[in-house]
């Protein structure tokens, strides 16, 4: 899909205004990759732009982290994290791992990782100990729905 967005040239470079944050951040490849996620999110799978964080801080490990988009229930329960890399950036089982780790403290039953050009996108197994993986995203409706 192609969305269109609201980019200007400043002092700082070419910025994108992200919907989320409200405001316009740099445009690195990884950001262009998840402004565009976010919009298929958001306009694809009916996800909440309320429900979306993104950036999310947490710590693993006594280390800062971000996880890029972070999407949640209406009680506050977070149903999926994304991982999102620049185009040029392979998608391998480290990049994963990576997100799986997060998990380690996020405690999503979803997880996605993306470089706009592959996605992989899969659920916690029923017994809570590894990972299916599906064709698609679900839409937010199907997402709340989730029984883990």
């Amino acid at each position: 899909m192609n969305y269109e967005h609201k980019i200007k040239t400043s002092k700082r470079g070419t910025e994108i205004f992200d919907p989320i944050r409200a405001k316009f951040v740099i445009l690195t490849p990884e950001e262009w990759v998840r402004q565009n996620f976010l919009r298929y999110l958001i306009e694809e799978k009916n996800m909440p732009k309320s429900l979306i964080r993104v950036e999310m801080p947490l710590t693993l490990n006594g280390m800062s982290k971000r996880c890029d988009i972070a999407v949640y229930s209406s009680a506050g329960k977070a149903l999926m994290a994304v991982e999102c890399k620049a185009s040029s950036i392979v998608l391998t089982q480290a990049v994963f791992e990576q997100l799986a780790r997060y998990n380690l403290q996020l405690q999503v039953p979803y997880l996605a990782i993306t470089n706009g050009l592959q996605h992989y996108f899969c659920k916690l197994a029923p017994d809570k100990q590894s990972y299916l993986f599906q064709n698609e995203i679900p839409k937010y409706s199907e997402l709340i729905s989730f029984d883990g």
